[in-house]
């Protein structure tokens, strides 16, 4: 039996949040994972509690153990307008969208990183928005696979300096819901 628990964070998850990115950064910096993400630059702390105060940031429990988040809004960023999405008609307030999805890397290969954006689905569904989009970087080979599996169409990649990281090719994603 699951014990997943998804909820809005609050900033009493804010150091738990930053802990994961760390660790993801750790292991970028050390040569063991490819995300395309920089120390100091994207993602911080600063970039959580955002999301908190927002009240757009979410996180998977497991046990009572925070080991994933994300921020999740209707915000598509202005790099978007450059992919070739199959509904471009499709109205801001019916476009649901995944920022940041992370889980913690110790725990990886659960199925969190799954079951994360299955609740991102429901939640979309449950908010009336039928179109699911999110980006991750071309490097990020792990992501795209699970995106993949997921779902979700590559809708373009678009070369940008993207939360203050320079060249990066973000790879726009997308899926439509079934009602």
């Amino acid at each position: 039996m699951t014990t997943y628990k998804f909820r809005k964070a609050d900033v009493h998850d804010l150091d738990r949040i930053a802990e994961i990115y760390n660790r993801i950064l750790d292991l970028e910096e050390a040569g063991k994972a490819t995300v395309g993400w920089v120390r100091d630059i994207y993602p911080t702390k600063e970039n959580a509690l955002e999301g908190i105060d927002a009240g757009e940031m979410f996180v998977l429990e497991d046990e009572n153990t925070v080991v994933a988040a994300a921020r999740i809004n209707r915000e598509q960023v202005p790099e978007y307008a450059d992919a070739a999405w199959e509904h471009p008609e499709a109205l801001d307030d019916k476009v649901m969208v995944l920022h940041t999805l992370v889980v913690d890397p110790t725990l990886s290969g659960k199925g969190y990183g799954s079951a994360f954006v299955r609740f991102y689905e429901s939640y979309a569904k449950e908010n009336g928005c039928p179109y699911l989009r999110m980006d991750t970087n071309e490097r990020n080979a792990a992501a795209r696979r699970l995106y993949a599996h997921l779902g979700y169409r590559e809708a373009g990649i678009v070369t940008c300096t993207f939360n203050g990281i320079r060249s990066v090719h973000l790879v726009c994603l997308e899926k439509t819901l079934q009602d």
